[in-house]
């Protein structure tokens, strides 16, 4: 086990990698965002798309469905940048 551990690539320090401008710019504005925003948005989608399905619409229906699992990923990215902290070397 220890041959393992001493073979694994070492990472780099945190202070060699950091966010650019653009990047952390985004992540101060969205984290002024509730947490659940992108939770009940996704869950909005699923809504409309599901009206659109039951209407008749089916092409409108699946492209709004699937805008469900951008916006829950964004959301989980939102908050893991809020509990971590996506540059710390810069904070």
């Amino acid at each position: 086990m220890q041959d393992i551990l001493e073979r694994e690539p070492k990472s780099e320090p945190k202070s060699s990698q950091r966010e650019g401008p653009v990047a952390r710019s985004i992540e101060q504005q969205t984290a002024k965002l509730p947490s659940d925003t992108f939770l009940w948005a996704a869950l909005g989608s699923i809504g409309v798309s599901l009206v659109m399905a039951i209407a008749g619409d089916q092409k409108k229906a699946n492209f709004i469905g699937q805008w469900a699992p951008t916006l829950l990923i964004l959301g989980l990215y939102n908050k893991i940048v809020k509990l971590q902290g996506s540059d710390s070397a810069h904070a």
